[in-house]
């Protein structure tokens, strides 16, 4: 959908999306914070939290996942997840019928701690979306799901790509 710049789409488009930009700066910036009350490293903040989500989600994460994920070699995520399971954040465990895949787990010391941290900003988040209608939530929800399924594709795309 190409709009005339004089509707005054463009603005919105660019409005919504310096919005999502500063909540996505603020939830890292939070994420950043959440990890510093516990002691670690923020590269170690966002495993821990890859791992949370995919639970949350009900798609445990496997080491080589996780890396993915964040961006590691398989070494330093396996000295990343030695550091959190030393700090009993993170359990590793062999829930496969093949023993050799290995499946991250949060551990409960974590879940309590992350729902003692959110559960404040968790209740206000949910205060303000219940500003809104159903209907008109559902309408956001779509636009999220399509931008970031947008952002996804892009990004497979560039990671295809050769550097030079």
């Amino acid at each position: 959908m190409d709009y005339p710049a004089t509707t005054g789409i463009a603005e919105q488009h660019a409005r919504l999306m310096e919005e999502l930009r500063i909540y996505g700066s603020n939830f890292n910036q939070f994420s950043r914070l959440f990890g510093s009350w516990l002691g670690l490293y923020s590269t170690d903040t966002e495993a821990l939290l890859e791992i949370v989500y995919g639970e949350e989600r009900g798609v445990p994460l496997s080491p080589a996942r996780l890396a993915s994920r964040i961006g590691l070699t398989s070494g330093a995520t396996t000295s990343l997840l030695n550091r959190l399971e030393e700090a009993g954040h993170v359990v590793r465990s062999r829930e496969s019928a093949d023993r050799r895949v290995v499946t991250l787990r949060s551990s409960s010391q974590v879940h309590s701690r992350a729902d003692e941290f959110f559960a404040a900003l968790a209740h206000q988040l949910d205060q303000a979306m219940s500003r809104y209608t159903p209907e008109l939530l559902s309408s956001f929800e779509d636009l999220l799901i399509d931008l970031r399924t947008t952002m996804s594709a892009h990004l497979t795309e560039r990671h295809d790509e050769p550097r030079s």
